[in-house]
C-alpha cells in the first residue's frame, strides 16, 4: 500500500553500501520535536503561518506566476505539516502520537477551509495555461476547488466543510483503534507446534506460561501458514480478522452515509459516481465491468485451488473428503502445504537468505542498476526510534542529490504494522526542491521470506522512488500525486523482481557474506508462486466490489453488506467475524478506489513488459524513469503510459498471466 499526502485536495489520505558514508540528508532534516508541548506548540505557529500565507496569495493577481504562487502554498503546507503525518504512525511515544493527531485535525481544518477560498478559486479561474503542464496542473487545481465545495449555495457549502473534518477525524480514530489495539493472543508451546521459533521463542510470557502474541505480519503470517494446530490457527485468525472490533463497524457506517451525503451535495447519487468521475476508471459502471471481468477469469480457478486444499487437509486428517470442510484458518496452512508438496518450496526457507539489513541493500542496489542512482547511509541522523534509518539518493552518472529516503524496518507496539510509504516532500523543478519519503515496514529481524521482500518491500520502495525520481515542475504534482487508480502500478510492476536469478545475484554484490539463494530453491519459488493466484485476485475482486458497494448510492450498514458478499464466495462467511472493522484502506485514503489495486496492476503488468528481455536493463529503466516517474503527476497516465512502451496500454499481459 502506498500512503501520500495531497496537501490541496479534497481530502487528507494519506542501499548499495551498507558502509555509512559522511554525507548530509538532502533537503531538510527530519523535525524533531522535544516533547508533546513542543509539537503542540509548533503546530500552532505553523498552522497560523499557513493562513498568513493564503492571506497574501489572496492579493496575488492571476497572471501568469500566479499557479506558482499557489505552488508556493503547496510547498510551505508540505514542509510544516507533511512530516506530522509520519509521526502518528511511527513515533514510539503515545503522547507524541497522540499530540500528532491533534495536530493533524487542525491541517485538516485548514485545507478544508483552503478548498472553499472563492477569492482563490475565482482568481484561478481568470489563469491563462502556458503549455500543457501549467494546463494539467489548473485543471486539477479548479477541480480540488470544485469538489472542496466553493461552488456550493452557503448552506451545503458549510456542511460540506463540517463533512470533510468529521471524515478525517473518523479516519483518524478508526486507524488508532487498530494501530493501538496490541491485540495478544495466548499459546501454549505445544499450539506453536510448526511455527518457526524466531517467531515466539523470544516473546512476553503471561501468568500461566503462555506464549502472547501479537497480530502483526510478522507474526500473524507465519502463525497461520505454519501452525500444525487448527484451534491455533482459528485464534490467531480470528483475533485479526476482528481487528477494530465493534467500535470500527459503528465508524465505517457513520463513514459511508456522511461520503453518500458529501456526494449528494454535489448532484450524485453516491460517493463512488463522485469519487469515480476524476480517476482512469471514469464511472463506476467502467470499474463493475472490469471487475466482472476478473471474476470470470478467476471463478474456475479459484475453485480449482480450494478443491485442491480441502483434498490436502483430507489427506492430512486421513478422513474421507466428503467429511471435510476447508475453514478461511485453514487455506493459508495447505496452501503451503500444497506449495511445500508439488514445488519443494517452503517461503520460511528463505529467512536465511534475506537478512533484513541486506535486504534493503539488494532492492536498492537493483534500483541503482535499473535506474541509475546511487543510495548513500546517512549516519546519526536525529529520527524518531534508533531503527530509523535515513539515505541520501543521487543520481550516479553526476552525483547531483535528488532526493532523501527514511526507513523503518522493525514491528513495535504503537506503530503503523502494515506497509506504507509517505510521499510527504514532493520535488520541483523550478524551485530546485528535493523530495522527500519515509518508507515503514514490519519485517522479522530473522529474514525476510520471499513475499516479504516481493509484496512488502519491493513494492513499497516502488512508491519511494516514484517520489524519490520525480522531477516536475510544481510539487503538487510530484511522485505518487498521480490518480489513484494508477498511483500502484508503478510499483505492483517490481514485485515479480524477486523470481529473476539475476536480480537474485545482485545479493553478492552486497553482501558478499551472505549465503546466495539456491538456483533450485529460486526456480521452485517461481513455480510455486503460480498457484493460489485465483483465490488471491478473486479475494481481491471481492475486497473491490464490497469497497465499491460500500459507497453506493444507499450506502448499506458495512457488517450485514460484508456478510452478505463473503457469504456468497466459495468459503463463506464466518459468523461473528468482523473484517471490514480492520479494513482501513475503505475507511480513509482508499474509499470507492480499492478496485485500484487491481486497476493499475493491469498497467503494471503491461509496464513489466518492456523489462522482459532484462529486468536489470539500465536503458530501458533510464527510458521509464525520464517518462514515467520523473512526470509523477503532471502528465495523465495514459499518455505516461503509452510514450514509455510506443503503443497504447491494453490488459493482454494481465489477463494472459491470469491463465496460466
Amino acid at each position: 500500500m502506498q500512503t501520500r499526502i495531497a496537501l490541496l485536495a479534497l481530502a487528507l489520505a494519506a542501499t548499495s553500501s551498507l558502509a555509512a558514508t559522511p554525507t548530509k540528508i538532502p533537503g531538510p532534516a527530519f523535525p524533531h520535536y522535544a516533547s508533546p508541548v513542543a509539537l503542540t506548540a509548533a503546530c500552532t505557529a505553523n498552522v497560523d503561518r499557513a493562513k498568513a500565507a493564503v492571506k497574501r496569495l489572496e492579493r496575488q493577481r492571476p497572471g501568469p506566476h500566479w499557479l506558482a504562487a499557489y505552488d508556493d502554498l503547496n510547498v510551505l503546507a508540505e514542509d510544516l505539516a507533511g512530516h506530522i503525518f509520519v509521526l502518528t504512525n511511527v513515533h514510539p511515544d503515545k503522547a507524541m502520537r497522540d499530540a500528532s493527531e491533534a495536530c493533524e485535525l487542525r491541517w485538516q481544518d485548514f485545507f478544508s477551509t483552503l478548498g472553499q477560498n472563492e477569492k482563490l478559486y475565482r482568481t484561478a479561474r481568470q489563469v491563462r495555461a502556458r503549455d500543457d503542464i501549467d494546463r494539467e496542473f489548473l485543471k486539477t487545481t479548479l477541480e480540488g476547488f470544485e469538489d472542496g465545495g466553493v461552488t456550493l449555495p452557503p448552506v451545503p457549502r458549510a456542511r460540506a466543510k463540517v463533512i470533510q473534518d468529521r471524515l478525517t477525524e473518523l479516519g483518524q480514530i478508526f486507524d488508532k483503534n487498530v494501530r493501538d489495539a496490541n491485540i495478544q493472543v495466548a499459546f501454549t508451546e505445544a499450539e506453536l507446534q510448526g511455527v518457526p521459533e524466531g517467531v515466539w521463542k523470544a516473546a512476553k510470557r503471561d501468568a500461566q506460561g503462555r506464549v502472547l502474541l501479537g497480530v502483526d505480519e510478522p507474526t500473524y503470517v507465519p502463525v497461520l501458514q505454519n501452525a500444525v494446530d487448527t484451534a491455533a490457527r482459528e485464534r490467531m485468525w480470528r483475533a485479526k480478522t476482528n481487528e477494530g472490533g465493534a467500535p470500527n463497524l459503528l465508524l465505517l457506517a457513520e463513514l459511508g452515509q456522511l461520503r453518500r451525503e458529501y456526494a449528494q451535495l454535489f448532484g450524485h447519487a453516491s460517493y463512488a459516481d463522485f469519487a469515480l468521475r476524476r480517476r482512469m476508471a471514469a464511472t463506476t459502471g467502467n470499474v463493475n465491468r472490469f471487475l466482472d471481468e476478473v471474476g470470470t477469469a478467476v471463478r474456475e480457478r479459484e475453485q480449482r485451488e480450494l478443491d485442491e486444499l480441502r483434498a490436502a487437509k483430507a489427506r492430512d486428517l486421513g478422513k474421507p473428503l466428503s467429511e471435510v470442510k476447508l475453514e478461511r484458518w485453514d487455506s493459508a496452512y495447505y496452501t503451503e502445504r500444497v506449495r511445500r508438496e508439488r514445488y519443494r518450496v517452503d517461503q520460511e526457507a528463505f529467512r536465511p537468505y534475506l537478512p533484513p539489513q541486506e535486504s534493503l541493500a539488494l532492492v536498492m542496489r537493483v534500483v541503482e542498476k535499473m535506474l541509475g542512482v546511487k543510495y548513500t547511509r546517512v549516519p546519526d541522523a536525529r529520527l524518531w526510534h534508533p531503527d530509523a534509518q535515513a539515505y541520501a539518493v543521487s543520481d550516479a552518472a553526476t552525483g547531483k542529490p535528488l532526493a532523501a529516503l527514511f526507513v523503518d524496518l522493525y514491528p513495535r507496539q504503537g506503530k503503523y504494522n502494515s506497509a506504507a510509504v509517505w510521499s510527504y516532500r514532493n520535488a520541483s523543478t523550478r524551485l530546485k526542491r528535493i523530495p522527500q519519503a519515509t518508507l515503514v515496514v514490519n519485517f522479522d529481524r530473522q529474514g525476510l521470506t520471499l513475499d516479504d521482500l516481493s509484496s512488502s518491500l519491493l513494492h513499497e520502495f516502488g512508491h519511494s522512488v516514484h517520489n524519490n525520481l520525480s522531477t516536475t515542475r510544481y510539487s503538487s504534482q510530484g511522485g505518487t500525486q498521480t490518480l489513484r487508480d494508477f498511483s500502484e502500478a508503478p510499483s505492483q510492476m517490481l514485485e515479480q523482481w524477486v523470481y529473476d536469478a539475476r536480480v537474485a545475484g545482485v545479493m553478492r554484490e552486497v553482501c558478499p557474506a551472505c549465503k546466495p539463494i539456491p538456483t533450485d530453491l529460486l526456480d521452485q519459488a517461481r513455480a510455486a508462486d503460480r498457484y493460489g493466484k485465483g483465490m488471491f485476485y478473486a479475494r481481491q475482486r471481492l475486497y473491490a466490489a464490497y469497497d465499491l458497494a460500500l459507497y453506493g448510492a444507499d450506502a448499506p450498514e458495512p457488517m450485514a453488506l460484508w456478510a452478505r458478499m463473503e457469504g456468497a464466495t466459495p468459503l463463506g462467511h464466518v459468523a461473528g467475524t468482523t473484517f471490514p472493522a480492520g479494513f482501513g484502506h475503505v475507511a480513509s485514503g482508499y474509499s470507492a478506489g480499492y478496485y485500484g489495486y487491481l486497476w493499475s496492476e493491469v498497467v503494471a503488468a503491461d509496464l513489466r513488459t518492456a523489462f522482459a528481455e532484462n529486468r536489470l536493463d539500465a536503458a530501458v529503466g533510464r527510458r521509464y524513469r525520464n517518462t514515467v516517474l520523473a512526470n509523477g503527476g503532471q502528465r495523465p497516465p495514459q499518455s505516461l503510459v503509452r510514450d514509455f512502451l510506443g503503443r497504447e496500454t491494453n490488459t493482454k499481459a494481465f489477463f494472459e498471466d491470469l491463465k496460466r
